[in-house]
């Protein structure tokens, strides 16, 4: 049973598998489905084991962790956990990439999608048109993006883990809006191009932009703050304040959700049909300095991921740029 568990660092050493896979593995779920802890993880046994309560207005404080050793050995999963929950909800990746691949490489040759022919009703003996599938011409170089919060055991240690999980998802942002930045730079480069006339957006040019994806719907939109506000201040936007009020998501009237990403370029509109644009690649999941951490007297928290984008199929993205966005980069 989970309370008859012994708890060692060894567990975050396991290759190949996660802290809580390995713990799952001596502590199955399986043997929960019928009990009141059908739904909790193998980590969650363990805060439950150890009466740690990381949310809600009687959460513990930060030290509950550090009562017995193998308490301790909890917290940096606790601590990875709270940065990947930060990571997820400001990434934009779940929006554009129609795929995830995990490498244990530095770099990774994605895929390639070209149609060669255009003729889909090839006369009888005549050769059928072609799609060519090919490993991209470059490797993508898998980048890492980190930061450190600089801390002390004795600072963080009568903090309640409710709010210091506040400030660990926040770390966690800081990451994934890197990431962030990162990708819409690949999104961008080597996309078509469009450029409307004048600097303010109307709805006809939305609906011409998505109108150029011929071959694709254009499923997402990624727009910087700015030019969305503008587009959710078009009269025609009214229409959709009861997808809002249902979902929480914003769509033009023809079905694009609206992804706010300040990472953008100004003026710059990134279309993408999500189901073929681009593939997410993890080298690692999130990664956290363990050892300090289970030591009560660590002066940081570090942590790091290891990630890429690869453009499956070119067609799928397009850009829109206002006249003063391309005013400004032929004088620059």
């Amino acid at each position: 049973m989970y309370n008859n568990i012994k708890l060692e660092k060894s567990l975050y050493n396991i290759t190949g598998k996660t802290f809580t896979q390995a713990l799952a593995e001596l502590d199955p779920d399986s043997n929960y489905k019928d009990s009141e802890l059908k739904g909790l993880d193998a980590f969650e046994r363990q805060l439950k084991r150890f009466d740690i309560r990381v949310s809600g207005v009687n959460s513990d404080m930060v030290e509950k962790f550090f009562v017995t050793a193998q308490s301790a050995v909890l917290f940096p999963e606790f601590v990875r956990r709270m940065i990947k929950k930060g990571i997820d909800e400001a990434s934009i990746t779940e929006d554009i990439c129609a795929a995830v691949t995990y490498t244990d490489s530095s770099d990774y040759r994605g895929l390639t999608l070209t149609n060669v022919d255009s003729q889909d009703y090839p006369n009888e003996g005549a050769q059928l048109p072609v799609t060519k599938v090919r490993l991209a011409s470059q490797a993508k170089q898998l980048r890492k993006f980190a930061r450190v919060m600089n801390c002390s055991y004795e600072s963080i240690r009568k903090q309640r883990l409710d709010a210091f999980g506040v400030a660990l998802r926040e770390l966690g942002a800081s990451i994934a809006r890197e990431l962030n930045s990162f990708c819409t730079q690949e999104l961008v480069s080597g996309a078509d191009d469009y450029t409307i006339s004048g600097s303010s957006i109307s709805y006809a040019d939305l609906a011409d932009f998505w109108g150029k994806m011929n071959d694709h719907d254009m499923t997402v939109m990624l727009c910087t703050p700015a030019d969305m506000a503008k587009i959710l201040a078009l009269d025609e936007m009214k229409l959709c304040v009861s997808d809002f009020m249902a979902s929480g998501r914003v769509r033009t009237p023809y079905g694009v959700t609206i992804v706010k990403c300040s990472q953008l370029a100004d003026n710059t509109i990134i279309g993408i049909d999500r189901s073929c644009a681009a593939e997410l690649i993890l080298g690692t999941d999130v990664i956290v300095d363990t050892d300090k951490l289970i030591g009560t007297q660590c002066d940081e928290i570090s942590c790091s991921i290891y990630a890429g984008i690869s453009k499956l199929t070119g067609a799928a993205v397009k850009v829109l740029k206002t006249a003063q966005d391309a005013e400004e980069n032929s004088n620059g």
